[in-house]
Protein backbone atom coordinates (compact mmCIF):
# COMPACT_ATOMS: atom_id res chain seq x y z
CA UNK A 1 0.00 0.00 0.00
CA UNK A 2 1.50 3.58 -0.75
CA UNK A 3 2.07 5.96 1.97
CA UNK A 4 0.00 9.47 1.59
CA UNK A 5 2.84 11.87 0.14
CA UNK A 6 3.11 8.64 -2.80
CA UNK A 7 -0.86 8.66 -3.54
CA UNK A 8 -0.88 12.67 -3.57
CA UNK A 9 2.11 12.57 -5.41
CA UNK A 10 0.41 10.29 -8.23
CA UNK A 11 -2.69 12.12 -7.88
CA UNK A 12 -1.01 15.41 -8.37
CA UNK A 13 1.04 14.41 -11.26
CA UNK A 14 -1.21 12.30 -13.19
CA UNK A 15 -1.69 12.58 -16.64
CA UNK A 16 -3.68 11.03 -19.74
CA UNK A 17 -6.76 8.49 -18.60
CA UNK A 18 -5.65 9.56 -14.75
CA UNK A 19 -6.28 13.70 -15.50
CA UNK A 20 -9.73 15.75 -14.72
CA UNK A 21 -12.55 14.07 -16.65
CA UNK A 22 -16.00 13.93 -16.79
CA UNK A 23 -17.27 10.03 -15.70
CA UNK A 24 -18.84 8.19 -18.76
CA UNK A 25 -20.78 6.05 -17.03
CA UNK A 26 -24.29 7.07 -19.01
CA UNK A 27 -22.64 7.59 -22.15
CA UNK A 28 -20.91 3.71 -22.07
CA UNK A 29 -24.82 2.05 -20.88
CA UNK A 30 -26.56 4.35 -23.68
CA UNK A 31 -24.34 4.89 -26.32
CA UNK A 32 -22.84 1.59 -26.98
CA UNK A 33 -23.99 -0.40 -29.63
CA UNK A 34 -26.26 2.02 -31.80
CA UNK A 35 -28.15 2.99 -28.61
CA UNK A 36 -29.42 -0.32 -27.77
CA UNK A 37 -30.09 0.39 -23.94
CA UNK A 38 -31.84 3.83 -24.09
CA UNK A 39 -35.50 4.05 -23.18
CA UNK A 40 -38.40 3.94 -26.00
CA UNK A 41 -39.90 7.21 -26.87
CA UNK A 42 -43.80 6.97 -25.73
CA UNK A 43 -45.03 9.51 -29.02
CA UNK A 44 -43.00 6.99 -31.72
CA UNK A 45 -45.68 4.23 -32.38
CA UNK A 46 -48.24 3.13 -34.78
CA UNK A 47 -51.42 1.35 -34.43
CA UNK A 48 -53.07 -0.61 -37.27
CA UNK A 49 -56.23 -2.45 -37.70
CA UNK A 50 -57.25 -5.35 -40.03
CA UNK A 51 -60.53 -5.37 -40.35
CA UNK A 52 -61.77 -8.81 -42.68
CA UNK A 53 -62.73 -7.03 -45.63
CA UNK A 54 -63.52 -10.65 -47.39
CA UNK A 55 -66.95 -10.03 -45.86
CA UNK A 56 -69.30 -8.54 -48.75
CA UNK A 57 -70.93 -6.19 -46.48
CA UNK A 58 -67.40 -4.14 -45.45
CA UNK A 59 -65.56 -4.95 -48.23
CA UNK A 60 -68.34 -2.51 -50.15
CA UNK A 61 -68.40 -0.33 -47.17
CA UNK A 62 -64.73 0.20 -46.48
CA UNK A 63 -61.56 0.77 -48.98
CA UNK A 64 -58.34 0.35 -48.42
CA UNK A 65 -57.46 4.32 -47.88
CA UNK A 66 -60.57 4.13 -44.87
CA UNK A 67 -58.73 1.44 -42.72
CA UNK A 68 -55.39 2.76 -43.66
CA UNK A 69 -56.11 5.95 -42.11
CA UNK A 70 -57.65 4.87 -38.86
CA UNK A 71 -54.04 4.71 -37.79
CA UNK A 72 -53.36 8.58 -38.79
CA UNK A 73 -56.42 9.40 -36.01
CA UNK A 74 -55.05 7.13 -32.93
CA UNK A 75 -54.37 9.37 -30.13
CA UNK A 76 -52.86 7.07 -27.19
CA UNK A 77 -53.15 3.18 -27.06
CA UNK A 78 -52.15 1.16 -23.76
CA UNK A 79 -49.93 -2.14 -24.35
CA UNK A 80 -51.19 -4.99 -23.41
CA UNK A 81 -51.53 -6.00 -19.63
CA UNK A 82 -52.31 -9.25 -17.74
CA UNK A 83 -53.08 -10.71 -14.59
CA UNK A 84 -51.90 -14.36 -13.35
CA UNK A 85 -54.47 -16.00 -11.02
CA UNK A 86 -52.59 -17.76 -8.70
CA UNK A 87 -53.31 -19.93 -5.42
CA UNK A 88 -51.69 -20.61 -2.39
CA UNK A 89 -51.26 -24.22 -1.22
CA UNK A 90 -49.80 -25.55 1.60
CA UNK A 91 -47.39 -28.19 1.53
CA UNK A 92 -47.19 -29.96 5.03
CA UNK A 93 -46.99 -26.39 6.52
CA UNK A 94 -45.07 -24.91 3.05
CA UNK A 95 -46.67 -22.09 1.34
CA UNK A 96 -46.41 -23.28 -2.28
CA UNK A 97 -48.14 -20.96 -5.35
CA UNK A 98 -49.55 -22.70 -8.09
CA UNK A 99 -50.33 -21.01 -11.59
CA UNK A 100 -54.28 -21.65 -12.64
CA UNK A 101 -54.77 -19.01 -15.88
CA UNK A 102 -53.98 -16.24 -17.38
CA UNK A 103 -56.09 -13.02 -18.09
CA UNK A 104 -55.89 -10.24 -21.22
CA UNK A 105 -56.60 -7.38 -19.13
CA UNK A 106 -58.71 -4.53 -21.79
CA UNK A 107 -56.82 -2.38 -24.05
CA UNK A 108 -57.56 1.17 -24.22
CA UNK A 109 -57.53 3.58 -27.69
CA UNK A 110 -58.54 7.20 -27.80
CA UNK A 111 -59.10 8.44 -31.00
CA UNK A 112 -59.64 11.81 -32.63
CA UNK A 113 -62.94 12.39 -33.35
CA UNK A 114 -61.96 13.63 -37.19
CA UNK A 115 -64.10 15.25 -39.35
CA UNK A 116 -64.39 12.93 -41.81
CA UNK A 117 -65.90 10.69 -39.72
CA UNK A 118 -63.51 8.05 -40.20
CA UNK A 119 -63.53 6.49 -36.42
CA UNK A 120 -67.64 7.26 -36.28
CA UNK A 121 -67.98 5.40 -39.25
CA UNK A 122 -66.17 2.32 -38.61
CA UNK A 123 -67.25 1.96 -34.49
CA UNK A 124 -71.25 2.70 -36.22
CA UNK A 125 -70.40 -0.08 -39.18
CA UNK A 126 -68.90 -2.64 -35.99
CA UNK A 127 -72.48 -1.58 -34.38
CA UNK A 128 -74.66 -2.98 -37.19
CA UNK A 129 -72.54 -5.78 -38.21
CA UNK A 130 -73.10 -6.88 -34.60
CA UNK A 131 -76.38 -5.87 -33.39
CA UNK A 132 -79.59 -5.03 -35.13
CA UNK A 133 -80.63 -2.16 -32.78
CA UNK A 134 -79.06 0.65 -34.90
CA UNK A 135 -80.58 -1.04 -37.72
CA UNK A 136 -84.36 -0.41 -37.36
CA UNK A 137 -86.07 2.53 -39.38
CA UNK A 138 -86.88 5.80 -37.62
CA UNK A 139 -88.67 8.36 -39.45
CA UNK A 140 -86.98 9.41 -42.21
CA UNK A 141 -83.52 8.26 -41.07
CA UNK A 142 -82.22 5.64 -43.51
CA UNK A 143 -82.39 2.30 -42.13
CA UNK A 144 -80.13 -0.84 -42.74
CA UNK A 145 -79.96 -4.36 -41.49
CA UNK A 146 -77.81 -6.38 -39.52
CA UNK A 147 -74.98 -6.55 -42.29
CA UNK A 148 -74.02 -2.87 -42.96
CA UNK A 149 -76.61 -2.97 -45.93
CA UNK A 150 -79.68 -1.22 -47.39
CA UNK A 151 -83.33 -2.92 -46.28
CA UNK A 152 -85.61 -1.92 -48.48
CA UNK A 153 -88.80 -2.96 -47.03
CA UNK A 154 -88.31 -2.44 -43.02
CA UNK A 155 -91.23 -1.64 -40.75
CA UNK A 156 -90.56 1.47 -38.83
CA UNK A 157 -89.23 -0.02 -35.42
CA UNK A 158 -89.35 3.31 -32.96
CA UNK A 159 -92.62 4.66 -34.58
CA UNK A 160 -95.18 5.04 -36.73
CA UNK A 161 -97.51 2.22 -35.40
CA UNK A 162 -99.04 1.40 -32.21
CA UNK A 163 -97.14 0.17 -29.47
CA UNK A 164 -96.87 -3.84 -28.97
CA UNK A 165 -96.09 -4.01 -25.38
CA UNK A 166 -99.34 -6.22 -24.71
CA UNK A 167 -99.79 -7.37 -27.85
CA UNK A 168 -99.09 -11.03 -28.95
CA UNK A 169 -98.37 -9.89 -32.54
CA UNK A 170 -95.25 -7.78 -32.63
CA UNK A 171 -94.72 -6.18 -36.17
CA UNK A 172 -90.33 -6.02 -35.65
CA UNK A 173 -88.41 -8.85 -34.18
CA UNK A 174 -85.14 -7.84 -35.48
CA UNK A 175 -83.51 -6.69 -31.99
CA UNK A 176 -80.54 -6.98 -30.37
CA UNK A 177 -77.25 -9.33 -31.25
CA UNK A 178 -76.71 -10.91 -34.29
CA UNK A 179 -76.17 -14.62 -32.80
CA UNK A 180 -73.32 -17.17 -34.75
CA UNK A 181 -75.43 -18.88 -36.62
CA UNK A 182 -74.52 -21.61 -39.29
CA UNK A 183 -75.89 -19.02 -42.02
CA UNK A 184 -74.01 -16.37 -41.06
CA UNK A 185 -70.71 -17.11 -43.44
CA UNK A 186 -69.58 -15.12 -45.90
CA UNK A 187 -70.07 -18.12 -49.06
CA UNK A 188 -73.80 -18.41 -49.08
CA UNK A 189 -76.53 -18.88 -46.70
CA UNK A 190 -75.55 -22.64 -46.47
CA UNK A 191 -71.93 -21.60 -44.94
CA UNK A 192 -71.52 -23.58 -41.89
CA UNK A 193 -68.46 -21.39 -41.63
CA UNK A 194 -70.18 -19.35 -39.18
CA UNK A 195 -70.05 -15.70 -38.64
CA UNK A 196 -66.59 -14.19 -39.07
CA UNK A 197 -65.02 -11.71 -36.69
CA UNK A 198 -65.05 -7.59 -38.29
CA UNK A 199 -61.20 -7.26 -36.61
CA UNK A 200 -58.57 -9.96 -37.55
CA UNK A 201 -56.20 -8.11 -35.12
CA UNK A 202 -55.27 -5.09 -34.10
CA UNK A 203 -51.48 -4.27 -34.30
CA UNK A 204 -49.04 -1.80 -32.03
CA UNK A 205 -45.42 -1.13 -33.54
CA UNK A 206 -43.58 1.19 -31.29
CA UNK A 207 -40.03 2.59 -32.74
CA UNK A 208 -36.81 3.97 -32.07
CA UNK A 209 -33.94 5.73 -32.98
CA UNK A 210 -31.84 2.53 -33.77
CA UNK A 211 -34.54 1.69 -36.82
CA UNK A 212 -36.06 -1.38 -34.99
CA UNK A 213 -39.50 -1.78 -34.19
CA UNK A 214 -41.35 -4.14 -31.41
CA UNK A 215 -44.42 -4.88 -32.18
CA UNK A 216 -47.59 -6.10 -30.41
CA UNK A 217 -50.10 -8.02 -32.38
CA UNK A 218 -53.86 -8.41 -30.94
CA UNK A 219 -55.70 -11.56 -31.66
CA UNK A 220 -59.35 -11.37 -32.52
CA UNK A 221 -60.09 -8.42 -30.72
CA UNK A 222 -63.53 -7.36 -30.09
CA UNK A 223 -64.82 -3.92 -28.76
CA UNK A 224 -66.02 -4.07 -24.81
CA UNK A 225 -66.93 -0.65 -24.45
CA UNK A 226 -66.83 2.86 -26.42
CA UNK A 227 -67.31 6.05 -25.06
CA UNK A 228 -68.28 9.03 -27.07
CA UNK A 229 -67.32 13.09 -25.94
CA UNK A 230 -68.41 15.38 -24.28
CA UNK A 231 -69.72 18.98 -25.77
CA UNK A 232 -68.70 21.76 -23.91
CA UNK A 233 -69.20 25.54 -23.81
CA UNK A 234 -66.53 25.84 -21.57
CA UNK A 235 -63.78 23.89 -23.14
CA UNK A 236 -62.94 26.76 -26.10
CA UNK A 237 -59.50 24.93 -26.91
CA UNK A 238 -60.81 21.52 -26.26
CA UNK A 239 -60.75 18.95 -29.33
CA UNK A 240 -63.68 16.06 -29.27
CA UNK A 241 -61.93 12.44 -28.98
CA UNK A 242 -63.57 8.84 -29.32
CA UNK A 243 -62.50 5.94 -26.65
CA UNK A 244 -62.60 2.16 -26.68
CA UNK A 245 -61.98 -0.78 -24.84
CA UNK A 246 -60.39 -3.67 -26.61
CA UNK A 247 -60.87 -7.39 -25.50
CA UNK A 248 -58.75 -10.03 -27.08
CA UNK A 249 -57.72 -13.99 -26.97
CA UNK A 250 -54.34 -13.44 -27.07
CA UNK A 251 -51.23 -11.63 -28.37
CA UNK A 252 -48.49 -12.37 -30.46
CA UNK A 253 -44.96 -9.97 -30.26
CA UNK A 254 -42.56 -9.54 -32.99
CA UNK A 255 -39.68 -7.27 -33.84
CA UNK A 256 -37.22 -6.22 -36.53
CA UNK A 257 -36.78 -3.50 -38.95
CA UNK A 258 -39.77 -1.32 -39.73
CA UNK A 259 -40.44 -2.20 -43.71
CA UNK A 260 -44.47 -1.91 -45.49
CA UNK A 261 -45.01 -5.48 -45.04
CA UNK A 262 -43.86 -6.07 -41.44
CA UNK A 263 -45.55 -2.57 -40.36
CA UNK A 264 -48.62 -2.05 -42.09
CA UNK A 265 -48.71 2.08 -42.06
CA UNK A 266 -51.29 4.57 -43.28
CA UNK A 267 -51.54 5.52 -47.14
CA UNK A 268 -47.97 7.08 -48.25
CA UNK A 269 -49.91 9.42 -49.87
CA UNK A 270 -50.22 11.39 -47.10
CA UNK A 271 -46.51 11.25 -46.28
CA UNK A 272 -44.35 14.16 -47.50
CA UNK A 273 -41.41 12.18 -48.89
CA UNK A 274 -39.58 14.95 -50.43
CA UNK A 275 -36.25 15.23 -49.03
CA UNK A 276 -35.71 19.09 -47.32
CA UNK A 277 -33.08 21.13 -49.08
CA UNK A 278 -31.24 21.91 -46.59
CA UNK A 279 -30.44 17.97 -46.19
CA UNK A 280 -29.33 17.58 -49.64
CA UNK A 281 -25.62 16.95 -49.62
CA UNK A 282 -23.59 19.80 -50.47
CA UNK A 283 -26.39 22.39 -49.37
CA UNK A 284 -25.07 23.89 -45.66
CA UNK A 285 -21.34 24.69 -45.72
CA UNK A 286 -19.94 21.95 -43.08
CA UNK A 287 -17.67 19.75 -42.88
CA UNK A 288 -19.35 17.06 -40.30
CA UNK A 289 -23.12 18.52 -40.41
CA UNK A 290 -25.99 17.21 -42.52
CA UNK A 291 -25.68 18.14 -45.96
CA UNK A 292 -21.70 18.45 -45.56
CA UNK A 293 -18.64 17.66 -47.47
CA UNK A 294 -18.91 14.24 -45.65
CA UNK A 295 -22.41 13.43 -47.04
CA UNK A 296 -20.81 14.99 -50.47
CA UNK A 297 -18.21 12.42 -50.39
CA UNK A 298 -20.71 9.88 -49.40
CA UNK A 299 -23.59 10.27 -52.43
CA UNK A 300 -20.96 10.96 -54.87
CA UNK A 301 -19.30 7.59 -54.24
CA UNK A 302 -22.48 6.09 -54.56
CA UNK A 303 -23.62 7.90 -57.63
CA UNK A 304 -20.48 6.64 -59.23
CA UNK A 305 -21.09 3.27 -57.63
CA UNK A 306 -24.07 3.02 -59.62
CA UNK A 307 -22.18 3.11 -63.23
CA UNK A 308 -25.16 4.79 -64.87
CA UNK A 309 -25.53 7.94 -66.42
CA UNK A 310 -27.86 9.20 -63.97
CA UNK A 311 -25.62 8.39 -61.15
CA UNK A 312 -22.60 10.58 -63.14
CA UNK A 313 -25.50 13.73 -63.33
CA UNK A 314 -25.97 12.96 -59.47
CA UNK A 315 -22.22 12.76 -58.44
CA UNK A 316 -21.58 16.05 -60.67
CA UNK A 317 -24.86 17.79 -59.40
CA UNK A 318 -23.60 17.45 -55.45
CA UNK A 319 -19.78 18.15 -56.23
CA UNK A 320 -21.20 21.89 -57.79
CA UNK A 321 -23.68 22.49 -55.35
CA UNK A 322 -21.32 21.98 -52.36
CA UNK A 323 -18.72 24.28 -54.44
CA UNK A 324 -21.65 27.08 -54.49
CA UNK A 325 -22.34 26.90 -51.17
CA UNK A 326 -18.88 27.33 -50.46
CA UNK A 327 -17.60 29.45 -52.16
CA UNK A 328 -20.81 32.30 -51.09
CA UNK A 329 -19.25 31.60 -47.28
CA UNK A 330 -16.32 32.59 -47.95
CA UNK A 331 -14.26 29.43 -49.14
CA UNK A 332 -13.21 26.58 -48.19
CA UNK A 333 -9.76 27.71 -45.99
CA UNK A 334 -12.45 29.07 -43.83
CA UNK A 335 -14.61 26.59 -43.41
CA UNK A 336 -11.39 24.82 -42.32
CA UNK A 337 -10.61 26.95 -39.56
CA UNK A 338 -14.28 27.61 -38.74
CA UNK A 339 -14.73 23.64 -38.05
CA UNK A 340 -11.54 23.63 -36.69
CA UNK A 341 -11.65 25.89 -34.39
CA UNK A 342 -15.49 24.56 -33.08
CA UNK A 343 -13.85 20.78 -32.93
CA UNK A 344 -11.03 22.31 -30.51
CA UNK A 345 -13.49 24.16 -28.12
CA UNK A 346 -15.79 21.04 -28.09
CA UNK A 347 -12.91 18.81 -27.09
CA UNK A 348 -11.78 20.99 -24.42
CA UNK A 349 -15.14 21.45 -22.61
CA UNK A 350 -15.50 17.48 -22.81
CA UNK A 351 -11.71 16.95 -21.32
CA UNK A 352 -12.47 19.11 -17.94
CA UNK A 353 -15.12 18.61 -15.64
CA UNK A 354 -18.91 20.05 -16.18
CA UNK A 355 -18.30 22.09 -12.98
CA UNK A 356 -15.63 23.87 -13.92
CA UNK A 357 -16.84 24.05 -17.63
CA UNK A 358 -19.35 26.32 -16.43
CA UNK A 359 -16.95 28.74 -13.86
CA UNK A 360 -14.72 28.86 -17.28
CA UNK A 361 -17.91 30.14 -19.21
CA UNK A 362 -19.00 32.69 -16.90
CA UNK A 363 -18.41 36.50 -17.92
CA UNK A 364 -15.65 37.09 -15.38
CA UNK A 365 -13.78 33.93 -17.09
CA UNK A 366 -11.29 33.41 -13.65
CA UNK A 367 -9.65 30.52 -15.31
CA UNK A 368 -8.97 32.02 -18.29
CA UNK A 369 -8.79 35.78 -17.34
CA UNK A 370 -8.70 38.67 -19.40
CA UNK A 371 -6.05 41.36 -18.57
CA UNK A 372 -7.20 44.73 -16.76
CA UNK A 373 -7.60 47.83 -18.35
CA UNK A 374 -4.83 50.34 -16.45
CA UNK A 375 -3.21 48.04 -14.56
CA UNK A 376 -1.47 49.53 -11.08
CA UNK A 377 0.37 46.90 -9.32
CA UNK A 378 0.46 49.11 -6.26
CA UNK A 379 -3.48 48.99 -5.92
CA UNK A 380 -5.61 45.82 -5.03
CA UNK A 381 -7.46 44.41 -7.64
CA UNK A 382 -11.13 44.90 -8.08
CA UNK A 383 -13.32 42.12 -7.50
CA UNK A 384 -13.91 39.01 -5.58
CA UNK A 385 -11.14 36.96 -4.25
CA UNK A 386 -9.86 33.89 -5.74
CA UNK A 387 -11.45 32.29 -2.49
CA UNK A 388 -14.56 34.08 -2.75
CA UNK A 389 -14.62 32.90 -6.41
CA UNK A 390 -14.21 29.40 -5.37
CA UNK A 391 -16.65 29.84 -2.63
CA UNK A 392 -14.34 28.41 0.02
CA UNK A 393 -15.81 29.06 3.50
Amino acid sequence: MGSFGQDFAKGFFAGGDDGVRDYTHASKVFRTNAYELKPRFKFLFNVSFTIDTTIPALSAIFANDDVQNLSYVVKTVNLPTYTIDTTAMNQYNRKRLIQTKIKYNPVNITFHDDGSDTVRNMWYNYFLYYYKDSSQKYGSTPNTNGSAGNSQNKQDGFGGWPRDIYSDNRQVNDWGFIGESYSDGTSSVNSTTGKPAFFKDIRIAGFDKNHKYAEYILINPIISSWQHDTYDYAQGNGIMQNTMSIEYETVKYGQGAPNKTAVPFANVSHYDTTTSPIARPGSTNSIFGQGGLLDVADGISDDLASGSVLGLIGAAQKAGTFYNTNQKNGGLKKLLVSEGTALGKDVLKQSIPGAVRSAAGRADGWIFPTAQKNYNPSQPAAGPTLTQRLNVR
